[in-house]
């Protein structure tokens, strides 16, 4: 499926079909991997589908703190993980951050940012989204 979002209301729509269709895992956690350069609505796909989840804190890029983690108030996920892998150099590098825990609970939901970074990791069953900036206002995002 592809989207060309023109605006914020746009991706938060297309995030609602994504989430309204995701299910957790009967072993291993749900992990999607967001692929696209700098500034193209990779946190903000995430920003809001963690409010569609329900999540009322406001999510920040976990740039620098690589990742961060809130809890799920009603759905059939407990925890959603925001990573972000741009400082990240392999998978051997999630692995310090609690990867092995992190990833085999069923209950959690991971985003990750540049995926491409720590492929190693990433489980081969991982939902993956390409983010593309078009110009200051429209993305294309490829599921």
């Amino acid at each position: 499926m592809e989207v060309v979002s023109k605006s914020l209301k746009n991706t938060e729509e297309a995030a609602k079909i994504f989430i309204e269709k995701l299910l957790p895992k009967k072993t291993g956690a749900t992990a999607v991997g967001l692929s696209g350069n700098l500034g193209s609505g990779k946190t903000a796909f995430v920003q809001v589908c963690a409010k569609i989840l329900g999540i009322k804190e406001t999510l920040t890029s976990p740039t620098f703190v690589i990742i961060k983690k809130y809890s799920i108030p009603k759905s059939s996920f407990s925890n959603l993980y925001h990573i972000d892998a741009y400082r990240l150099k392999s998978g051997e590098e999630l692995k310090k951050l609690n990867w092995e825990e992190i990833s085999s609970d069923s209950k959690n939901l991971i985003f990750i940012e540049w995926p491409e970074n720590v492929s190693g990791a990433i489980p081969k069953n991982a939902f993956k989204i390409a983010f593309e900036f078009i110009d200051e206002n429209t993305r294309k995002i490829t599921f």
